[in-house]
């Protein structure tokens, strides 16, 4: 019996035993096919994730382009920035690593603030600069207690030099540091967000910011569950900035720099066939590296306050009554107008009449009878009185824009002003009122509204020397072959009596340059010497005639001013020189720009051989 009832349960267990195995292998099988998914359909997905948890991808800065003079010689560059970043996500306090980095090295109020506000303004797995430009021991120091520092990271990476430094600072600019507006306007380009990242601030850094920047590389490396790098996986280099190189000469602009000093002023050099800017000296001046390393706010303060302007590029931003060298513009647009030649005579008694007003010369008693060369020697206000009133202002000003005042000419260069060539329809418009015929009288020796910058006068200048073409000011060399400049459409034998006029202001026995005249042979130059007031003069001062300049306060004393061009017989180079405040232009300007030319024609290659021809024509032949 009890035989039989075990017979017939065992068919019972025998389903159970079947419908357990069937879902187990069931389940089995649903695990199976689970990998399979996870595994092998979607493998490189979670592979890719995997890899994310074990690898970091890292931007890498490409190098900055360079900046280079005309004869390749850097004057912006890179060099080897040992620094400390430190990343937020990795350290539960950054305060807290931050007073623990103070110990080893020191961290300033005013950057600890600026790290904190960075923290709260980036993602927290950027890396956020902390210090930077470390010497190699202070950088070994913090890599020794490392561990003891949860989320700094050390780096080596590149800061920008500038070997020239305060001898070339407002042309090339400095950069600095990623503000707000630049993440605003900078079309989601990660290299703003990298750690230390600078971008152009002044001068050319600035204009040139995209060619100089580069494209950014990247970096695979792996890390352990506490972030810190195990090794290199892979590394693609970014592309470097593209270089410029530009038409100053280094050694002219240093030259340039130091004639000027210690005055307040500026001076620049240009080639009058092509335009090529030589030098753009502006003094005082400062150093781009101490902007790049972070200046202090107190040197800061002391540039804003120092009454010189140093950070004012003086070449380009100084605006400036051009004063007696506008008298050049004067004596062509009267000769051009056909209301009076070279011939053209005039008595000068040391004063003119317009209406109830006088106007006076510069020499107190007179100069007597003066022709156009007689008056450019001596540079007679009385003479230039006469002919302004006779051709007026508009045909004045159209003469000034055609030499190169009133406009822009360096599009690179950011902050350049346009000075101003006033006439009848400006002044109704800026000022409300119409314009009196004494104006033209006073714009007639380059005074009243009219203003001019040094870069606008070198213009001037080698326009006047080239005679032909209307050459404008060139910075930086271009791909492609060089546009002619458009015909300067003058009168040559108008041109030839106004360089005469100029040759006789430095070689002639009564020109106001004479005494700094260049005495080597075949170095000759021409020039025109001005000084222009920025203060009235009142009858009692003037009939004192006791009053000198250096009796003034600084502020109130006259402009000096000087634009020349070299070699007289065979121009090539033109130049003009301002010094603020200085007084006399034959005194103060003309001796700078005597300096200034010379080492000009010493440094061209082509006055050199020849004067070594002269010298050894057998050896040199």
């Amino acid at each position: 019996m009890r035989g039989r009832v075990e017979k017939a349960r065992y068919p019972v267990f025998t389903r159970r035993a079947l419908m357990l195995g069937g879902l187990k292998a069931a389940l089995f099988a649903a695990l199976g096919a689970r990998m399979y998914y996870l595994q092998v359909i979607e493998g490189d997905q979670y592979r890719m994730l995997a890899d994310e948890n074990r690898i970091n991808l890292a931007l890498l800065a490409p190098p900055r382009g360079r900046i280079l003079d005309r004869r390749g010689v850097p004057v912006a560059t890179n060099r080897q920035n040992f620094r400390v970043l430190i990343v937020p996500e990795q350290t539960t306090s950054v305060e807290e690593t931050l007073d623990r980095l103070h110990r080893i090295v020191p961290v300033s109020d005013q950057t600890r603030a600026r790290v904190l506000r960075d923290v709260r303004r980036k993602r927290r797995f950027v890396p956020i600069s902390v210090v930077d430009n470390l010497t190699w021991e202070e950088f070994a120091r913090i890599n020794v207690r490392s561990p003891d520092l949860p989320g700094i990271q050390l780096d080596v990476g590149q800061t920008r030099d500038y070997p020239l430094g305060v001898y070339l600072g407002h042309t090339v600019g400095y950069v600095g540091p990623v503000s707000e507006k630049d993440l605003k306007e900078g079309d989601g380009d990660p290299l703003l967000e990298l750690p230390g990242f600078r971008t152009g601030r002044r001068g050319l850094e600035r204009s040139f910011e995209g060619t100089l920047r580069g494209v950014a590389g990247n970096q695979r490396v792996e890390v352990n569950a506490f972030g810190r790098v195990i090794r290199e996986l892979s590394r693609t280099e970014g592309r470097p900035g593209s270089d410029i190189q530009l038409t100053i000469d280094a050694r002219l602009q240093r030259i340039a720099t130091q004639a000027l000093r210690p005055e307040s002023g500026g001076a620049v050099v240009m080639d009058i066939h092509n335009g090529d800017v030589l030098a753009m000296a502006s003094t005082p001046g400062f150093d781009p590296n101490a902007f790049n390393v972070g200046i202090g706010n107190s040197e800061w303060q002391r540039l804003l306050r120092n009454s010189r302007k140093p950070l004012t590029d003086k070449t380009i931003a100084g605006r400036y009554p051009p004063g007696s060298t506008f008298k050049m513009a004067v004596a062509l647009a009267a000769m051009e107008a056909n209301v009076a030649g070279a011939a053209h005579r005039v008595f000068c008694n040391g004063k003119h009449v317009l209406g109830n007003h006088t106007f006076h010369c510069w020499k107190r008693w007179g100069h007597g009878w003066m022709d156009l060369n007689d008056a450019l020697a001596q540079s007679c206000d009385v003479y230039f009185y006469d002919i302004a009133r006779r051709v007026g202002v508009e045909k004045i000003a159209v003469m000034a824009e055609r030499l190169g005042l009133g406009q822009t000419l360096l599009p690179e260069l950011p902050g350049e002003s346009a000075g101003l060539v006033p006439n009848p329809a400006w002044k109704e418009g800026a000022i409300g009122e119409a314009w009196q015929g004494g104006e033209t009288l006073i714009l007639g020796i380059g005074q009243g509204y009219l203003l001019a910058t040094p870069l606008q006068l070198a213009t001037m200048a080698a326009r006047l020397a080239n005679g032909e073409r209307a050459v404008s000011p060139r910075l930086v060399f271009r791909d492609g072959p060089d546009v002619e400049a458009p015909p300067l459409g003058l009168s040559q034998d108008a041109l030839r009596h106004v360089r005469q006029g100029m040759d006789d202001v430095v070689n002639g026995k009564r020109g106001t340059a004479r005494a700094h005249r260049i005495t080597r042979e075949g170095w000759e130059m021409a020039g025109k010497t001005g000084t222009s007031q920025v203060r009235r003069i009142t009858r009692a001062e003037r009939e004192s005639g006791v009053l000198k300049n250096e009796d003034i306060e600084w502020r109130s004393r006259d402009h000096a001013l000087f634009v020349a061009f070299a070699p007289v017989d065979k121009p090539r180079y033109a130049l003009s020189v301002v010094v603020e405040h200085g007084g006399s232009g034959s005194a103060a300007a003309a001796p700078v720009a005597r300096a200034i030319m010379e080492a000009t024609l010493e440094l061209d290659p082509a006055t050199n051989r020849k004067e070594r021809v002269a010298s050894n024509p057998e050896r040199e032949g």
